[in-house]
């Protein structure tokens, strides 16, 4: 039986979600497909609204290229569809949970039935081979139930068609920021020398689930990345429950969430009087930010603000041998990036207005790390800053 009230408001019109559709069928047309099977959450929340922490078993979109979407999942997170997602019930389809981490029989075979019953099984299918959430076994197991589909990589096909932003979208990004924002004020509030790291993070999270009066958090897509002397100079550290210690420099690599949209912003403290290796880092951050930034306008393409970024670096003498930024949008764990383009020498990708990007200028010493990021939306002639944290090392004995 379906449940009669949802979860929330419907997050996007019925009108954005068949915009979505025609994009993504358009670029399936490009590829030659005529269906895909969607298993990135992120991905199956932008076409069909379906929103819970279900990505830990097998599930999926199916969207033939002349039909609506299925949505495929475990019996028990049927009613999570209901409740979140814009499709009828008849487009809601759920296995049994016999088939949960069973050694016996695989997800996928159901899936392989449905499609069989549908007259599908012969077709051009796209599947996402290189993420997160589809597995050889899961490939493996199509393979054998269908013989007579032609099965094809269809990874970042949906990603790409999320990369230039709605109208709403942006206000769940502006949102983000805001609170983003909050959570970098709470930081700068209560950190303070001997203070334990995990006391510092139940704050974090404390301002990033409270949100604003107007509205409240999500959990971001990643954890807090803090990281504290030596242990700076490696970027994707998380948190002890060790004490903050005076004339260090400890990384904040966060992000405020909305509605799953990430904003997310780094910013470094320095508990005591900065050595001038920091000091002379922010300066270098500083210039080849706004050098960046400067580049950061639709028609220029993403090398062209990684080439004025990294040619600010040279000129102080620092060597960062990373990209310096990726697109953002609706996430789910374990990362806040859209896995589609990147701010580096290279890449050619044209910019165009309303994609949205994390401008990642961290650097990761031998010895040191020091973070000052921004998120941005590019424009026509140049980059809204959706965050409004100073943009500065922050200094407190």
């Amino acid at each position: 039986m379906s449940p009669v009230s949802p979860v929330a408001p419907a997050r996007f019109s019925r009108e954005e979600y068949a915009r979505r559709l025609t994009k993504t069928r358009q670029a399936m047309a490009a590829a030659g497909l005529d269906l895909l099977i969607v298993t990135d959450p992120s991905n199956m929340n932008w076409l069909t609204g379906y929103d819970g922490w279900s990505f830990y078993v097998h599930q999926g979109v199916v969207l033939p290229i002349d039909e609506d979407p299925l949505w495929f999942g475990r019996g028990q997170d049927a009613n999570g569809a209901r409740l979140t997602s814009w499709l009828p019930e008849a487009r809601i389809v759920a296995y049994p949970d016999h088939y949960v981490q069973s050694t016996e029989r695989h997800p996928k075979q159901v899936l392989a039935g449905l499609l069989r019953d549908q007259g599908w099984g012969t077709r051009r299918i796209g599947v996402e081979m290189d993420n997160y959430y589809f597995s050889a076994a899961a490939y493996h197991t199509l393979l054998r139930e269908l013989p007579d589909a032609r099965f094809q990589d269809a990874t970042g096909l949906v990603n790409w068609q999320r990369a230039v932003k709605s109208d709403t979208e942006l206000t769940y990004m502006r949102r983000a920021a805001r609170i983003v924002d909050a959570m970098h004020a709470r930081i700068r509030d209560v950190i303070e020398p001997g203070m334990r790291k995990n006391d510092l993070v139940a704050e974090i999270y404390d301002a990033a689930l409270r949100g604003t009066a107007e509205f409240g958090g999500d959990y971001a897509a990643i954890v807090p990345l803090v990281a504290s002397g030596v242990e700076a100079s490696a970027p994707h550290l998380t948190w002890t429950d060790q004490p903050l210690r005076p004339n260090e420099g400890t990384f904040f690599e966060i992000a405020g969430c909305y509605r799953r949209y990430h904003c997310p912003l780094s910013r470094t403290v320095y508990l005591g009087r900065p050595p001038q290796h920091f000091l002379d880092a922010e300066k270098a951050v500083q210039e080849g930010m706004e050098a960046g930034l400067e580049k950061a306008y639709a028609g220029n393409t993403c090398e062209d603000v990684a080439n004025a970024f990294f040619a600010v670096l040279r000129r102080h003498g620092i060597e960062k041998d990373n990209r310096t930024g990726y697109p953002i949008g609706i996430s789910y764990p374990p990362d806040w990036g859209e896995r589609t383009m990147s701010l580096r020498p290279g890449d050619r990708t044209v910019l165009e207005p309303n994609m949205t990007f994390h401008f990642m200028t961290g650097l990761w010493m031998d010895t040191w790390g020091f973070e000052i990021t921004e998120s941005i939306v590019i424009g026509e002639r140049g980059p809204e800053i959706l965050a409004d944290t100073p943009r500065e090392l922050v200094v407190k004995d």
